[in-house]
């Protein structure tokens, strides 16, 4: 294979070609653009034969594709096609992991490049780790401003050379390398190496580049084989220097109690909280130390969180496996604000069907819209399924108290039959408006409940097919099929291919939710919504509300085999809440493989299950306190009741604070014999406590409050993905039960006997069906 190798710097652009003798370059500098050094690349190669393209770029790299835009260079780096510019295979990597690459001996090599700023990568067994150490902090500024091209220009030559000798001394004591290289364009500057180092070349680059490519026929090349695997995969999950911190740091403390880490910390309970948008976390309860949490942030930088979570504010399409943007961060955005996919400015339209949305909710509050036969509507029913559905209907319980409570809303998702015809039993035709909930128009489970409503409102009002553009809306992109239906266009909301089913409660899918709280209220949500989508991208790690429950929950996971998440709400009007998070995070972390198609060898998604308090006290609590499962807790509760009941408040709030308590401390052997339990009865009134929860607290349930709590989950759900380096955004999991359903349909419905070329017991059941049906 014949490679094309650039090299971008924050001066020039290098360019050099397998069978060429030397490089060409031309300048780059602060206005270059991704697009410019593309055609500057074909210019300078023009006569160069090449099959692939390698490229280092002079930032942080994931997954072969730029995270942020150089800081030395213009914009339009971030998002760029390529492989569709050049026409051929790309690669693209971190300009240091290029140069390190060339440079590789084996071992354990750390690499610095001493250019512009400062390139910085790991190589441990043949594995490429671009660190990107040059962003952390030194002295009054960063290891970057000291011994890049900026120190050696503010400083002077005889300083910038001390700065250099003393930042590899801090990462070589840091990261115990077996091999050093210096390289960059500025290495010539030292008269003298560091102790332990050794010289890069800057031909080191094009051979690095040329690496990224070697195969043969036969398996890897011999420089691969140096120590067996790929050199150009990313170091694995639990292959990373945190990882290894952590589970050394689990077997350290996995004995200690919490009732000795709160005997040895008077201030623990006040110390290891977080508070921030209206929204306190104690994860004082959680079996964690001050190094537990600071590895564990360790490990949120190293698998790239910060990088990932701007990837997805920018409208990068970080869902890989459907190369689609991630812009649930949208729905929300305040008006002015700028996304931007595929060159188009996203929020404007957000807007404009907010305000569509807006528009018809006011006119059906009010009393204008009506009925065909003129009277008006009191009754809603949203059809959908999955995210179309589980949304609305935790939305429509958690704000009820908000609701108009002249009219009654319902629910259809199953397509089992009892469902719809539960749903419609009692309600009057004249007075009911559907909501079919379906992007395509064509979810078999939404557009048969859909059809069969129909059916249900022609026999009502008379058959008069002009009836359904009255009581039926769309939320759905499928005009064709929702005119055929009979729906007036006009009444059709939109979304888009970048909002996934389980983040779509606040897009159009809501409508049913504004039709019952009135668009103030809606709106309320959705700034409850960004206020937590602002936290999350700005909030430091340790901090940060979403990222400490997401982390949180990767350390029972992973360190300590827990298998399920309860999330037990302290509000009867969050009593969807815990069903709601199934589907949000099961669908979103619920993989088998990594976001590049590597099978995983380390849990991910846990089970997510709960119900409100204090309910689940008289049910399942008895397993939390004293079953042989590990069940972190989250415990969600208000300051304020909405229906103040005499001392009703009071006495739930101290159910909340007393089963964190019994939780995490128990009741020991000698504190249950001291009340004159019978020696026999003493081993079964024992809490070993110890069992982790986490306490959220707010000041009452508003419309802004429930955003604020969605967004928590959402956010927490993608630092989890984040680190486990899945597709939080796709759910191919779904998609074999369903095709196969389409297969069985005919086969039971067909007059006569089907062929079945299933396994013996589908068989088996699709035959006795058939002679159960056949009996009607």
């Amino acid at each position: 294979m014949r490679v094309l190798v650039v090299d971008v710097g924050g001066t020039h652009v290098k360019v050099l070609a397998t069978g060429q003798k030397a490089p060409r370059e031309f300048s780059s500098g602060p206005t270059l653009t991704a697009e410019q050094m593309v055609a500057g690349v074909k210019t300078a190669a023009a006569e160069w034969k090449y099959d692939a393209v390698s490229i280092g770029y002079p930032g942080p790299v994931l997954h072969g594709r730029p995270v942020v835009e150089p800081r030395h260079l213009g914009p339009g780096w971030v998002g760029f096609d390529y492989r569709t510019a050049f026409g051929c295979p790309v690669k693209v990597v971190n300009d240091a992991a290029m140069q390190a690459l060339g440079s590789y001996q084996g071992g354990k090599m750390l690499f610095l490049g001493l250019g512009t700023g400062l390139g910085s990568t790991l190589i441990v067994e043949g594995i490429v780790e671009p660190m990107e150490l040059g962003h952390l902090p030194y002295r009054n500024g960063t290891f970057e401003e000291h011994v890049g091209l900026h120190g050696l220009q503010a400083h002077g030559l005889t300083q910038w050379r001390r700065d250099v000798e003393d930042v590899v001394s801090r990462l070589v004591a840091a990261l115990e390398p077996d091999d050093v290289v210096l390289g960059g364009g500025n290495v010539h500057q030292l008269d003298t190496l560091p102790p332990g180092c050794r010289a890069g070349d800057n031909a080191n680059a094009y051979l690095g580049g040329v690496r990224l490519w070697e195969r043969t026929q036969d398996g890897p090349t011999a420089s691969e084989e140096m120590k067996g695997r790929a050199m150009t995969r990313m170091l694995p999950l639990t292959a990373r220097q945190s990882w290894k911190a952590l589970q050394a740091h689990q077997d350290k403390i996995r004995s200690l109690h919490l009732r000795t880490l709160f005997g040895d910390d008077a201030t623990r309970g006040e110390r290891l909280t977080a508070e921030a948008v209206g929204i306190y976390l104690d994860y004082s309860k959680n079996r964690v130390t001050d190094e537990t949490l600071t590895l564990l942030c360790r490990l949120a930088q190293e698998c790239g969180l910060r990088e990932r979570i701007d990837a997805m504010f920018r409208g990068d399409k970080i869902n890989l496996t459907e190369n689609r943007a991630v812009l649930h961060v949208a729905l929300r955005a305040p008006r002015g604000t700028s996304i931007v996919v595929d060159g188009k400015d996203v929020v404007p339209e957000v807007h404009a069907v907010l305000g569509a949305m807006a528009d018809f909710s006011n006119r059906m509050r009010s009393g204008a819209w009506k009925g065909h036969t003129g009277k008006r509507i009191r009754n809603v029913i949203n059809i959908g399924i999955g995210g179309s559905d589980l949304g609305p209907v935790m939305a429509y319980e958690a704000l009820k108290h908000y609701s108009d409570r002249a009219m009654t809303f319902r629910f259809v998702s199953n397509v089992d039959g009892t469902d719809l015809a539960e749903a419609t039993c009692d309600l009057d035709p004249t007075e009911t408006l559907f909501i079919a909930s379906s992007k395509t128009f064509t979810t078999l489970e939404t557009m048969t409940n859909a059809q069969s409503a129909r059916q249900w409102l022609l026999a009502g009002l008379g058959g008069d097919v002009k009836a359904v553009a009255k009581h039926f809306v769309a939320v759905s992109t499928n005009a064709r099929e929702v005119s055929e239906f009979g729906i007036d266009t006009a009444n059709m909301f939109g979304f888009w291919d970048w909002v996934g089913g389980r983040y779509s409660m606040d897009s159009a899918i809501g409508l049913s939710t504004m039709l019952a709280v009135g668009s103030d209220n809606f709106r309320a949500l959705l700034d409850g919504f960004h206020q937590m989508d602002e936290h999350f991208r700005t909030a430091p790690f340790e901090r940060n509300l979403p990222v400490l429950l997401g982390l949180l929950t990767v350390w029972y996971t992973d360190f300590f085999g827990a298998e399920t998440v309860a999330v037990l709400p302290y509000e009867q009007y969050l009593k969807r809440f815990p069903a709601y998070l199934q589907q949000l995070t099961m669908e979103s972390n619920g993989k088998h493989v990594t976001r590049e198609g590597a099978e995983i060898d380390y849990p991910t998604g846990p089970i997510y299950w709960g119900e409100p308090g204090t309910n689940g006290q008289h049910s399942f609590y008895q397993l939390i306190h004293q079953g042989t499962r590990l069940i972190p807790c989250d415990f969600i509760a208000f300051g304020h009741a909405l229906n103040p009941l005499g001392r009703h408040h009071d006495f739930l709030l101290a159910n909340v604070f007393a089963q964190t308590e019994a939780l995490a401390f128990g009741k020991t052997r000698e504190q249950v014999k001291a009340e004159g339990t019978p020696d026999s009865l003493v081993p079964h009134r024992m809490f070993q406590g110890n069992r982790p929860s986490n306490t959220i607290l707010a000041e009452r349930l508003t419309p802004e409050t429930l955003g604020k709590l969605v967004a928590l989950y959402e956010h927490s759900v993608f630092t989890q993905g984040a680190i486990w380096d899945v597709d939080s955004f796709d759910q191919w999991g779904v998609e074999l039960g369903k095709v196969l359903a389409q297969r069985i349909i005919p086969e039971l419905e067909s007059q006569t006997e089907p062929t079945l070329g299933h396994d013996s017991s589908t068989n088996n059941l699709i035959r006795r069906y058939r002679k159960s049906r056949n009996k009607r």
